[in-house]
């Protein structure tokens, strides 16, 4: 069975294949760039989900062959003091003519945009699809409550993208202070990633 991630991203790669394999769904992902496939769907969508779709079915079409399964997500912070954003463009947020931030400069530009702002509520969406064939696919979408700290708060050197200013209060620590299994418990992509290998399994 070939299994096949649309994303480029090796910090997602790793983080899903070991979701999969804590829900005894141990199956080897692929990604396009590390087959030799050129990757890059033009993401227009407005929401997870039509972005998920977006690239599951891009894959699909470049693979050709019905045999291949194709997951895709779609993530992003949504930040309720800035009335949900920057949501669906998280990954580009502050992109300017093609030149992308790191994620340093993505999380600190948000804590300028945030100022002092004392509405600090925020979630981690993950919108993920399982795609069967062009008509038939599996999409789970789970969300992951926190806050976002403050500058001078930041922590931890775990995770990625947004994780040093994402604070969960349950824990008092960040998503960049928490181990990779601790994190894939309870985070947004571990909830779909977890359905999404039970559905797997039984295939």
């Amino acid at each position: 069975m070939n299994i096949w991630f649309a994303s480029n991203n090796l910090h997602k790669k790793d983080e899903l294949a070991a979701i999969f394999k804590a829900n005894n769904a141990p199956f080897p992902l692929k990604i396009p760039k590390e087959e030799g496939y050129v990757f890059d769907p033009d993401e227009t969508g407005s929401t997870f989900l039509e972005n998920a779709l977006i690239k599951a079915h891009e894959l699909k079409k470049i693979l050709k062959n019905k045999d291949n399964i194709v997951i895709a997500d779609d993530s992003g912070l949504c930040v309720d003091a800035l009335d949900g954003r920057p949501g669906v463009i998280s990954a580009i947020y502050g992109e300017e003519n093609g030149k992308k931030l790191s994620s340093e400069q993505q999380y600190t530009l948000l804590l300028d945009e945030l100022g002092s702002s004392p509405i600090r509520s925020a979630r981690f969406v993950c919108t993920m699809v399982l795609l069967l064939d062009n008509d038939r696919f599996y999409a789970v979408q789970e969300t992951f409550e926190g806050q976002i700290l403050k500058k001078g708060e930041i922590r931890g050197t775990g995770g990625f993208g947004y994780d040093p200013i994402f604070f969960v209060p349950t824990l008092n620590r960040t998503l960049a202070e928490l181990t990779t299994e601790e994190k894939n418990t309870i985070s947004h992509r571990g909830k779909a990633g977890k359905f999404i290998a039970e559905y797997i399994r039984n295939l």
